[in-house]
């Protein structure tokens, strides 16, 4: 009977400590980037105004830093909530190919001689040290590939791709520094609807504020993300 009861008030705790994780994470968590002080728009006076003075000081203090995009800016912004959405999809697909084994041999460990010191891994627990597994190697090697193309795309953007520093001489400048003019603030226009600058914006804030929570939580659970989010969507994984 003491089991039984332990394990309806497991399952009952599950998901109550899964809503507290979110609501801390949402508590705490404002918009990433204000609205540029030149354009006019509805605004939440006093949280907009301390984001638009952030924005003026930084422009003013380092300006070139300011003219590339870099700091408190909404092209930032933007491209932080990209990566924070390509994030998602990546580890939703880590969780699902673990889920099916389509990893290949994922628990047998790299060998050493085989592979060198970057396969090691240290070990906090026992203060010493292990190689990491092929799952892992599989994992890295292609968030290693991914990182490479995010920066051949830095490096040479595309003439008709955004990019991700503002770039004077690039042929999508105008557009970047218009489409950022209407862009921030503390909520942007949810009467845009569709697939435009406005949805891709909040996306990108709610995928950040969702990356937060899973730290956040996986942290007092003590488990792996994936293992977290294959408990956010019930155990659909694996």
């Amino acid at each position: 009977l003491f089991a039984s009861n332990l394990l309806k008030y497991t399952s009952t705790m599950a998901p109550l400590r899964t809503l507290a994780a979110l609501t801390l994470a949402a508590t705490s968590v404002s918009a990433f980037a204000p609205a540029s002080p030149a354009v006019s728009r509805p605004t939440t006076a006093v949280a907009s105004a301390v984001f638009d003075d952030a924005v003026k000081d930084w422009a003013e203090e380092y300006p070139e830093f300011a003219k590339w995009g870099w700091g408190p800016s909404v092209q930032a912004e933007i491209w932080n909530g990209r990566h924070a959405m390509f994030g998602w999809v990546v580890m939703c697909a880590c969780a699902y190919h673990q889920g099916h084994s389509d990893f290949p041999d994922a628990d047998k460990m790299l060998d050493l001689k085989q592979w060198g010191t970057l396969a090691t891994i240290s070990d906090g627990l026992e203060k010493g040290k292990d190689t990491i597994s092929n799952e892992r190697a599989i994992i890295l090697i292609a968030n290693v590939h991914a990182f490479f193309v995010g920066i051949a795309a830095t490096v040479a953007p595309l003439p008709f791709s955004d990019t991700l520093l503002l770039d004077v001489n690039h042929p999508m400048y105008e557009w970047q520094v218009e489409r950022n003019s209407k862009l921030g603030g503390i909520m942007p226009d949810m009467k845009q609807v569709g697939i435009n600058p406005h949805a891709e914006l909040m996306n990108g804030r709610m995928a950040m504020m969702g990356l937060i929570a899973c730290v956040s939580y996986s942290f007092i659970q003590g488990q792996s993300m994936i293992d977290t989010i294959n408990e956010w969507v019930g155990g659909a994984y694996f």
